[in-house]
C-alpha cells in the first residue's frame, strides 16, 4: 500500500455552486471519483487538497502549494488527480514537477482520465503532449478573453472591477458609469482649488484636515468595491492622488482604458502601456468637470511642468527615503537652495515626523563617508576584491547561463521525443496522420527553443564583452574615493538608497543611513 494525496481543482467552466460556503458540485464529483479509485488500488489516502475557483495557470493556489510542500517532505507517495490539467495547465510546471522534482522526491503522479502515470515510462510523450495542448489552451483562452475585452473597450464600455472615484457602476446598464454625487462634489472642489492656485500638496492637506476620506476609504465606508493599497497611511489624500485625478479624462465624460497591460497570460502582473495604445472613447457618460475648467487646469499643469534636471536637483532622485514612513523624498527649492523632504509630512497632521535635508548637505555627508571607507581600507587591492561594481551584469550573466542550460535540455528532450515518435510510427503504434500532426507540433516547439537559445547566446556574449572591458575595479575605486563632487552616475553605481531622518533638536545633525551597492 502507498499513501496517496488527492488534488482537486474547480474547472473554470463549472461555477454552479449551491451555496457560498459549500464546495462546488465539480469539486465534490472529483473527490468521489478519486477516493473510489484510490480505494480500488488499495492506496491509503493521506489528505485531500482542494482549490475551488482557481485557474490552472495560477501558481498561487493555496492547496496546490501545500501539496508541493508536503510532496517535498515526502509525506505521501502518490499524487492523484482527475486529469493532468487539474494539476497544472503550464508545460513549464509539468516539466519542473511531474518530470523533474517528483521523481527526485520519490513521488508518483497519476491522473486517471488521461492515463498519465509516471510509473509508466512509456507514456511520458503523451504527458508532454498533454502539457503542450494545455499550454495552447491557456494561450488561446487568454487571446479570446482579451479580444472580447478589447471590443468592449473600443465601444466605450467600462470593464474595470472598480469604478473611478466620483462614479459608480450603473446596475441597469453593464459597462456604463453613473455620477456619485457625494464623491463628485469632492472632485469638482479639487479641480476648482487647483484652478484658483492651490498646489497639489496643499489640496491634499486641506482635504485631510477636514477629515474628507480619500477615494479608497470612501469606497470602503460606502460598501463599494476597492483595491486595497499597500501603504500604511491608506486613509490619507496624497500628492499623487490629486495629480492623477487632475489628469484623468474620465472626469470630462471620456472613457479611458488600457493604460496598463498584462506582461503575459501566465502572470497577473501589469505594466504601463504607451498613450498611443490606450482606448479613448469620447462622450460615454455624464461629465463631472466641464470643458472650460478642464482646459484651464490642463494649461496650468503644463505651465508648472519643468524638465527634469540632471544636476544638483536630480542628484539623489529616487535614491532617498524617509526613515520613518519609507516614502521616497521629494525635491523642493527655497531661496536658491535645494532640499529633500518627506511628502507625508505635509499631507496631514502627525502623519509622519518628516525627513528633511539639504541636497548639498547630503552630498557632503556621502562624500565624507566615502572618504572614511577609503581611509579604512588602506589596501586598495583588498577593497577591489570586495567591491563588485558589475553585480547587476553578473546576475544577468548567471540568469542567461541558467537559461541556456535549460534551453539545451529542452531541445534535447524534444529531439528525443521526435525520434521516439518516429519509432512508434515505424512500429505501427501510431497512425501516419497522428505522427504528422504530433511531429509538426514538436518540431515547431524545438525550432522556437533553438531560436531562443541563439538569442540568449548573443546576449551572453555581449555581457561577457562588457564585463571584460569594464571590470577595472581598482581604477573605479580610485575614481570614486577621491571625488570632490558627486555625479548622478556615481550615485547610481555606488548607492542603493539612503534612509534620511529628521534633524536632531539643538544640533545641525541629520541622521542618515547609506545602503551601498557593495
Amino acid at each position: 500500500m502507498g499513501k496517496a494525496a488527492i488534488y482537486c481543482r474547480l474547472s473554470e467552466e463549472d461555477h454552479n455552486k449551491r451555496a457560498e460556503t459549500d464546495d462546488s458540485v465539480s469539486i465534490q464529483n472529483q473527490k468521489t471519483m478519486l477516493i473510489q479509485y484510490a480505494m480500488e488500488q488499495g492506496w491509503e489516502i493521506y489528505n485531500i487538497y482542494s482549490d475551488d475557483d482557481y485557474a490552472g495557470a495560477d501558481r498561487n493556489r493555496p492547496a496546490f502549494n501545500r501539496l508541493l510542500k508536503d510532496a517535498e517532505a515526502h509525506r505521501f507517495d502518490i499524487i492523484l488527480c482527475k486529469t493532468q490539467s487539474r494539476f497544472t495547465r503550464e508545460l513549464e510546471l509539468v516539466e519542473k514537477y511531474i518530470h523533474g522534482l517528483f521523481p527526485i522526491w520519490g513521488i508518483r503522479f497519476v491522473s486517471i482520465v488521461d492515463n498519465a502515470d509516471t510509473a509508466n515510462k512509456g507514456n511520458k510523450k503523451s504527458r508532454q503532449i498533454n502539457g503542450l495542448v494545455n499550454e495552447w489552451y491557456l494561450e488561446d483562452m487568454s487571446e479570446n478573453i482579451r479580444s472580447v475585452l478589447d471590443n468592449r473597450r473600443e465601444n466605450g464600455l467600462h470593464i474595470g472591477a472598480f469604478a473611478l472615484y466620483g462614479y459608480k457602476k450603473d446596475p441597469a446598464h453593464k459597462g456604463h458609469l453613473l455620477v456619485d454625487g457625494e464623491a463628485a462634489a469632492v472632485v469638482r472642489e479639487v479641480f476648482t482649488l487647483f484652478a484658483q492656485g492651490y498646489g497639489k500638496t496643499a489640496i491634499a492637506r486641506l482635504l485631510n484636515d477636514r477629515g474628507v476620506p480619500n477615494p479608497t476609504e470612501y469606497k470602503r465606508l460606502h460598501g463599494l468595491r476597492y483595491r486595497q493599497p499597500e501603504d500604511r497611511n491608506s486613509t490619507l489624500w496624497k500628492y499623487y492622488t490629486i495629480a492623477d485625478m487632475l489628469a484623468n479624462e474620465i472626469y470630462i465624460g471620456n472613457m479611458v482604458q488600457g493604460r496598463y497591460g498584462s506582461v503575459s497570460y501566465k502572470t497577473k502582473k501589469n505594466r504601463p502601456r504607451p498613450a498611443s495604445e490606450w482606448y479613448i472613447v469620447e462622450g460615454t457618460h455624464e461629465p463631472i468637470i466641464d470643458r472650460a475648467l478642464w482646459d484651464r487646469v490642463q494649461a496650468m499643469i503644463r505651465q508648472r511642468a519643468k524638465p527634469f534636471r540632471t544636476g544638483t536637483v536630480g542628484l539623489f532622485a529616487r535614491k532617498t527615503r524617509c526613515a520613518y514612513c519609507g516614502y521616497t523624498l521629494r525635491s523642493s527649492k527655497t531661496r536658491g537652495r535645494y532640499y529633500l523632504r518627506c511628502p507625508s509630512r505635509h499631507i496631514a497632521k502627525d502623519a509622519c515626523p518628516g525627513s528633511f535635508i539639504a541636497v548639498d548637505r547630503l552630498e557632503q555627508m556621502v562624500l565624507a563617508e566615502l572618504k572614511r571607507l577609503s581611509d579604512r581600507y588602506l589596501d586598495k587591492d583588498a577593497l577591489a576584491e570586495r567591491v563588485s561594481v558589475n553585480a547587476g551584469l553578473q546576475e544577468q550573466k548567471a540568469r542567461l547561463q541558467a537559461g541556456i542550460a535549460a534551453y539545451r535540455k529542452r531541445i534535447n528532450e524534444y529531439a528525443k521525443g521526435l525520434r521516439d515518435l518516429y519509432m512508434d510510427k515505424v512500429k505501427g503504434v501510431i497512425a501516419e496522420a497522428d505522427f504528422i500532426g504530433l511531429s509538426a507540433s514538436l518540431s515547431e516547439e524545438k525550432k522556437r527553443l533553438t531560436m531562443a537559445l541563439e538569442e540568449a547566446g548573443r546576449q551572453l556574449a555581449a555581457i561577457e564583452e562588457h564585463l571584460q572591458a569594464g571590470d577595472n575595479r581598482r581604477a573605479l575605486i580610485e575614481r570614486y574615493t577621491n571625488m570632490e563632487r558627486l555625479t548622478r552616475g556615481a550615485v547610481e553605481i555606488l548607492i542603493d538608497y539612503i534612509a534620511v531622518g529628521k534633524r536632531i533638536p539643538g544640533t545641525r545633525d541629520v541622521p542618515i543611513e547609506i545602503h551601498w551597492n557593495f
